[in-house]
């Protein structure tokens, strides 16, 4: 069984406290956002296909992914990395250039757990209530549920 994620979205309110538990290390666990290679294979939902078209992890590098459904429409995400700290935290913009201007800023924390588990405590805070509405109607609880789920299968083949 998997963990549950906890997504706390005030109605009325232009940020989403995200938190999670794995069955991982807090080492394993920050390292499958770093690594592009390992990003890739968990990020969203199980029916997109990820690419990585510019991956620099690091304090003021930048990212860019995109998805593509069977239908072969993509979904392309970009940002910035504002700070990272090895195993502790990542400070990034999130936008999907499908909603320009529709930014998000995330402060991700990994915390460890006892008997080598982990945390992911996630606080994203939208540019509007418009936004973060929009990201949770178009499938935002889904995509981290799969992609989540995607990443515990991850985690437990080491």
């Amino acid at each position: 069984m998997t963990n549950p994620v906890t997504i706390d979205a005030v109605p009325g309110t232009s940020y989403a406290d995200i938190t999670r538990e794995f069955d991982a290390p807090v080492e394993a666990l920050f390292g499958a956002h770093a690594d592009p290679e390992l990003f890739v294979q968990w990020i969203g939902p199980r029916r997109l296909e990820n690419t990585i078209t510019a991956w620099d992890f690091r304090t003021g590098g930048g990212y860019r992914f995109e998805q593509r459904d069977a239908d072969g429409s993509v979904y392309a995400f970009r940002g910035m990395f504002h700070t990272i700290r090895e195993n502790e935290i990542i400070i990034q913009t999130f936008e999907f250039e499908g909603w320009p201007d529709g930014v998000s800023i995330d402060v991700i924390r990994f915390e460890a757990l006892p008997g080598g588990r982990s945390r992911l405590v996630d606080h994203g805070v939208f540019e509007s209530i418009e936004t973060m509405d929009a990201f949770l109607k178009e499938g935002m609880t889904d995509g981290l549920e799969q992609g989540y789920e995607r990443l515990d299968e991850l985690l437990a083949r080491g």
